[in-house]
C-alpha cells in the first residue's frame, strides 16, 4: 500500500485527509494492532464470574420475593455506579452502529469493529446476570432504566469525523476501564470485585488499540488530529450522559470516588497525552500548534479544578466524619 506523506493539513493551500483516504492509510496498522490483539486477549466466560447459587425468583409471574435494599450485598456507592456502568454498556447497539458507520464493515475495520462489539457484549451480560442474581440493584428500576436509555440511543459528540471518533475511544476506554476498577473497589463485595477487574481487562486492550491508532493518525496527519484531540479533551463526556438521573448519579460517583475530576485528568487524560506526548510533539503547522496550545492550557485549567474539587470533597468528607462521630 502507498501512503501520501505526512502534510501540515491545516496550513494554507493544503488539504485535509479525509476520513475515506484516513481510513485507507491507516488499514495496515489496524490489520496489525488487530493482530496484536487477538493474540494478547484471553478468552473468558461470563457465567463463571456469576454467584448463581445466590439467585432465587423475584416477585411477579414467578410468585417469588420482592427486592429490597437490604438484600443487596453492595455498598450505596457501588448500587449507584453499577447501575451506570451497567446502563452504559447497554447502549451497545448504538455504539456498534456509530462505528461501523465511520469505520466500516470491511477488510481489518470490519473486523476489529465485529470483534470490539462481541467482547463489550460480554460485559453487559456478566454485568447484569450478577446484579439480578445476588439482587445487588431494583430490578424494576434497573429495567426502567434500560428501557428509557436505549430509547434515545447514542450519537456521538463528535460530528461524525472518523479522526474525532478514534481520539475519542482512546480516552473514553481508559475512563470506562477506570470507572469499573473503582467501582469494585467501593463495592463491598469480592465476587463484585473480580467481575469487574475481569471487564477492566479488555477495557485496557481496547484503549490500548486505539491508542495505537490514534500514534499512526498524528504520523498521517498531525494537525488534523491534533485538533481532533484538542476538540475531544476539551469538551469530553462520558457515553453514558444521555441516561435517567445521570447528573445526580455522576455527582453521588464523583464525591463517593469512583470517578471525578482529579481521577479524569490524573488517571485518564494524562496517561494517554503523556504516552503518545502529545504535547511534545513538533512540525506542526498553524492549526495544529493553536489546538496544542489551547490543550495545554485547557490540562492546566482542568487540574486547577481538580484541585478545587479535591478541597471541596475533603471538606463534605471531614463533615461526614464529624456527624458520625456525634
Amino acid at each position: 500500500m502507498t501512503i501520501a506523506p505526512a502534510r501540515h493539513d491545516g496550513e494554507p493551500g493544503l488539504s485535509a485527509w479525509s476520513d475515506a483516504h484516513l481510513l485507507y492509510a491507516l488499514e495496515e496498522v489496524v490489520e496489525k494492532e488487530l493482530n496484536r490483539h487477538l493474540k494478547v486477549a484471553k478468552e473468558w466466560m461470563p457465567h463463571e464470574y456469576v454467584p448463581w447459587s445466590d439467585g432465587r425468583n423475584f416477585d411477579g409471574v414467578m410468585g417469588g420475593e420482592a427486592w429490597a435494599p437490604e438484600q443487596s450485598k453492595v455498598t450505596d456507592i457501588g448500587r449507584i455506579a453499577l447501575v451506570v456502568n451497567l446502563l452504559t454498556e447497554d447502549n451497545l447497539p448504538s455504539y456498534h452502529h456509530e462505528i461501523a458507520t465511520l469505520f466500516g464493515r470491511d477488510g481489518a475495520w470490519g473486523t476489529w469493529v465485529h470483534r470490539w462489539t462481541a467482547e463489550e457484549g460480554r460485559h453487559g451480560i456478566v454485568m447484569r446476570d450478577y446484579l439480578l442474581t445476588s439482587r445487588a440493584v431494583d430490578p424494576v428500576e434497573l429495567e426502567r432504566f434500560r428501557m428509557a436509555h436505549m430509547s434515545e440511543g447514542f450519537e456521538s459528540d463528535n460530528g461524525h469525523s472518523m479522526l474525532h471518533s478514534v481520539a475519542y475511544v482512546a480516552f473514553q476506554e481508559l475512563a470506562t476501564r477506570i470507572s469499573h476498577r473503582n467501582t469494585g473497589h467501593h463495592s463491598g463485595d469480592p465476587v463484585c470485585d473480580r467481575m469487574l477487574a475481569r471487564i477492566a481487562t479488555d477495557e485496557n486492550l481496547h484503549m490500548v488499540f486505539y491508542r495505537n491508532l490514534l500514534r499512526a493518525a498524528f504520523e498521517l496527519a498531525p494537525d488534523q488530529t491534533m485538533a481532533a484531540v484538542r476538540d475531544v479533551v476539551t469538551a469530553f463526556r462520558m457515553p453514558g450522559h444521555g441516561m435517567p438521573g445521570f447528573e445526580r448519579a455522576a455527582a453521588r460517583m464523583a464525591i463517593g470516588g469512583i470517578y471525578n475530576l482529579r481521577i479524569h485528568h490524573d488517571d485518564v487524560l494524562q496517561p494517554v497525552l503523556r504516552h503518545l506526548k502529545v504535547l511534545e510533539i513538533g512540525g506542526l503547522g498553524p492549526v495544529g500548534l493553536a489546538a496544542q496550545e489551547e490543550l495545554g492550557l485547557f490540562m492546566g485549567g482542568l487540574d486547577d479544578q481538580a484541585r478545587k474539587f479535591d478541597e471541596r470533597r475533603a471538606a463534605i468528607e471531614a463533615r461526614r466524619a464529624a456527624r458520625a462521630a456525634s
